[in-house]
């Protein structure tokens, strides 16, 4: 088997437990707050955590190089947590996959402002087209749009920030910074939430919720693994798969289906995005790459990133 065959497998099993980790987020939500899914997931992870703080053997302190833009970077994260929570919990799995899709369109954006990145004609219209799906899956006008999908929207966004601020900073911060902080604000302001929200839990729902730390953090390893065994321009696109684990999981589990509008949103969608990541990878259409590189889902700070992991076990990333 080649890397790249090695690298997409690995990948597309890891967005196959990312998709069911989503399921128990689903699960749980119709009983709980995501304040109070976040911070149990969280509370479970810090054993995890642990152990990848215990693997950095470089001296410094935990404070961060940049301490605004690790402030803004940690409260997208946290936003995005209990945003994504939230829109899964309330919209069908596959409407909120496919508006999520949106972050790598906006990351491009984004890296006009924040990394001085040259977007051009080509990338542009790539951008508009796949915004357009947005605006497709939504239906303003013709739909009832909700909450969760203001949810999902500012999940995109608030993901898309904490990305391409990993993206200026990553190279100065010690990676278990860049770990830390958003796990350690999503305890702590979570926590502080908990009060006004808390329901008492069984015993099994708090064994899910363990499973929800547990699939994210071994998903996250899986597309570490991945981008070390393969090419980015091969690993990025398989976070994909996920609408069709949400189409298999949504009809299996909560008798949803996958309407046509949305179908052809997420299609737009996925185009433009797999159009911009390929663009990407070819050296000279872009200097910082501030998609493509150890690209994976949405940024929640509740599981182990993929290119601050890497930094810190030796492997330098071209990119996030």
């Amino acid at each position: 088997m080649s890397a790249n065959a090695k690298g997409a497998l690995l990948a597309l099993l890891a967005f196959g437990i990312f998709a069911t980790h989503d399921v128990f987020v689903k699960i749980l939500g119709a009983v709980y707050s995501p304040i109070q899914i976040v911070f149990f997931s969280v509370l479970f992870s810090f054993p995890l955590a642990t152990v990848m703080l215990m693997r950095d053997a470089k001296p410094g302190t935990l404070l961060p190089r940049h301490p605004w833009w690790m402030a803004l970077r940690t409260l997208a994260a946290v936003v995005t947590a209990v945003s994504a929570f939230y829109a899964f919990t309330v919209l069908p799995l596959a409407q909120t996959y496919a508006i999520l899709f949106a972050s790598p369109l906006l990351i491009t954006i984004l890296a006009i402002p924040v990394l001085g990145e040259k977007v051009r004609l080509r990338r542009w219209l790539a951008v508009i087209v796949g915004l357009s799906g947005v605006l497709v899956v939504l239906r303003p006008g013709s739909t009832d749009l909700s909450l969760g999908h203001a949810a999902a929207l500012l999940a995109a966004v608030g993901g898309s920030i904490a990305s391409i601020i990993v993206r200026r900073i990553g190279a100065d911060e010690r990676p278990v910074v860049i770990l830390l902080y958003p796990l350690v604000a999503n305890f702590v302001l979570m926590g502080a939430a908990l009060a006004f929200v808390y329901e008492p839990m069984p015993i099994e729902h708090m064994g899910l919720l363990a499973l929800v730390a547990a699939f994210a953090w071994v998903a996250g390893r899986l597309v570490i693994g991945a981008y070390q065994a393969g090419e980015a321009a091969i690993i990025a696109p398989m976070q994909y798969s996920q609408i069709i684990w949400a189409a298999l999981y949504g009809a299996l589990f909560f008798d949803e289906g996958i309407d046509r509008m949305t179908l052809l949103g997420a299609g737009i969608i996925i185009a433009s995005g797999l159009y911009i990541v390929l663009r990407e990878s070819r050296s000279e259409a872009s200097s910082t790459t501030p998609v493509l590189r150890t690209r994976s889902r949405h940024e929640t700070g509740t599981y182990l990133r993929a290119g601050p992991f890497m930094r810190l076990i030796g492997r330098h990333p071209d990119g996030q």
